[in-house]
């Protein structure tokens, strides 16, 4: 056995000496590279992938949700700071559905369902069931807060009075309730969402009022509208700021766009100033018109007519007045023969009219002032502008301050409006506009220095190839050494090996390159 490992053992190492060091180097290190490789190949494919699928954690959340996965084999990572949990990316998702829906994550809090855990037969005593109610409405608010946008933590605090039967509800002490927030990096909550904080603990809590509610983060007190907060004011004047400034940019970039067109680019500077009107008005009106204008009639809804005539014979009290001298003047006299004759009419009509009812809110946004000054460069070879064109710039500006003043509820005159509008000749810089060349003429410059770089390295790219190519041709044309004649050795004639090895060492010793070559020759040929 051992005989026969040597004979492997020769025979390797006589093919391994056939290669040139080169070669062996070449060899070796393919085999190295491919084993190496290999070997990292399967590492990767072999390796678990993990994902983080529980983040901010606490360490009663984290201790539950490690439970649950251990209970169910499955591998995990825990986080340095014991925050966040990563399990294998193939069972992410179905981990993170099974943590949610057995309710593991609670955020460190105690909600309602601490009546259902922990229920006794025997029943819980009336301070216990205090203690626990206070605890998981604690719990119950702070959920909801920290759903809300931009809320990192929450703790809450209520202190909840105790109930009596003979206090009436004026009486009764009110709750109270004390809020501290931890907002996530970069949150700023608006006066809106302040407010909201606010309206969801005093719904979530009875017979709480928002004077009782005091809501702070790390620095400072949230003041809701209610108890001062001026936040929503603040927001409602920038805002308005901005719809003013909006519509003074407006304003002047049409009218120097318009007026760009006839005096030419850069020869026109715009300053507009304005006040708008941001109060929103309600207003209610009741009118009554008839349905008739012409005849100021309304329509008839109802007409009763009645209609009585007589004629007969009479007997009257007296006759006719008398004016004897024993009558009394205007008093009938004793005269009982008459006839009687008359006639009643009586109409009775109903008219109805129109009632208008109008509930009426003017827009908050109109404009009160405006004031259009512009600054023009005279035409070339003039100085100033000639009274023409600033009469024509000028009627160009009054209408348009008459258009947006036309809602401001004033009536102006051509007089007051000429008022509001300056136009001013005026020279501009030279110098600007060869600044302005300049900075246009940079994008062209740009484009020229990388023009001239490639240019140049191109150049040098050519250069260095024609090197290459005269070098390579003056190679070929130099004519090659002659090929050196071997001494040859006739080791069939030679039967002594004693001599053969004497000539071997004399040439060895006496020219060692030829020998040299001659052994290589041998190896090459066998």
């Amino acid at each position: 056995m051992n005989e026969r490992i040597a004979q492997y053992r020769e025979k390797f190492t006589q093919y391994w000496n056939q290669f040139s060091k080169k070669t062996k180097i070449m060899l070796i290190s393919t085999i190295a590279i491919t084993l190496i490789a290999i070997i990292v190949l399967t590492m990767q494919f072999s390796k678990t992938e993990y994902e983080v699928a529980f983040r901010d954690l606490n360490s009663s959340d984290a201790a539950g949700i490690i439970s649950h996965l251990e209970s169910q084999s499955i591998p995990y990572r825990l986080s340095p700071d014991g925050t966040s949990i990563s399990v294998p990316s193939t069972n992410a998702t179905k981990v993170q559905i099974d943590v949610g829906s057995q309710g593991i994550i609670q955020n460190g809090t105690i909600g309602l369902e601490t009546f259902e855990q922990n229920a006794s037969a025997i029943g819980m005593t009336e301070n216990e069931f205090e203690v626990k109610y206070v605890n998981a409405l604690n719990g119950e608010v702070e959920r909801m807060l920290e759903k809300m946008n931009g809320i990192k933590d929450a703790t809450v605090l209520l202190n909840l009075p105790k109930e009596s039967v003979f206090a009436t509800t004026a009486d009764r002490e009110k709750a109270t309730a004390s809020v501290v927030m931890q907002f996530k990096p970069g949150y700023r909550p608006t006066q809106e969402a302040i407010d909201s904080y606010y309206n969801l603990v005093k719904t979530s809590v009875p017979n709480l009022p928002i004077e009782n509610i005091t809501i702070s983060n790390d620095e400072v007190e949230l003041l809701a509208t209610a108890k001062g907060g001026q936040g929503g004011l603040v927001g409602k004047v920038e805002e308005n700021f901005a719809l003013q400034r909006n519509f003074e940019k407006e304003v002047r970039q049409n009218v120097q766009q318009f007026l760009s067109q006839y005096m030419g680019p850069n020869k026109v500077n715009v300053l507009v100033a304005s006040k708008l009107n941001f109060d929103q008005v309600s207003s209610k009106e009741n009118l009554v018109t008839p349905v008739d204008e012409e005849e100021m009639k309304g329509i008839e809804i109802s007409v009763q007519e009645i209609q009585k005539n007589y004629s007969g014979t009479s007997s009257p009290t007296g006759g006719v007045a008398g004016t004897g001298e024993e009558e009394v003047p205007g008093y009938p006299s004793d005269s009982t023969n008459g006839q009687t004759q008359s006639e009643e009419t009586s109409s009775t009509k109903n008219y109805d009219v129109n009632r208008i009812t109008r509930d009426i809110i003017s827009s908050p946004y109109t404009v009160k002032d405006l004031t259009i000054n512009v600054s023009v460069e005279p035409p070339n070879g003039q100085e100033i502008m000639d009274e023409t064109t600033r009469g024509a710039v000028e009627n160009i500006l009054v209408n348009i301050v008459r258009a947006s003043l036309a809602d401001s509820g004033v009536s102006y005159t051509d007089a007051d409006l000429a008022k509001k509008v300056s136009v001013v000749s005026q020279v501009m810089n030279p110098k600007t506009e060869e600044n302005a060349k300049t900075l246009l003429s940079q994008p062209l410059m740009w484009g020229i220095g990388l023009a001239a770089l490639a240019l140049l390295a191109g150049g040098t790219y050519f250069i260095i190839r024609r090197r290459k190519q005269q070098q390579e041709l003056l190679e070929e044309d130099i004519p090659l050494p002659p090929t050196t004649e071997f001494p040859s050795i006739n080791l069939e004639s030679v039967t002594n090996e004693s001599q053969v090895r004497k000539q071997l060492e004399t040439l060895a010793k006496k020219k060692p390159d030829e020998f040299v070559n001659l052994l290589r020759t041998w190896l090459a040929e066998e």
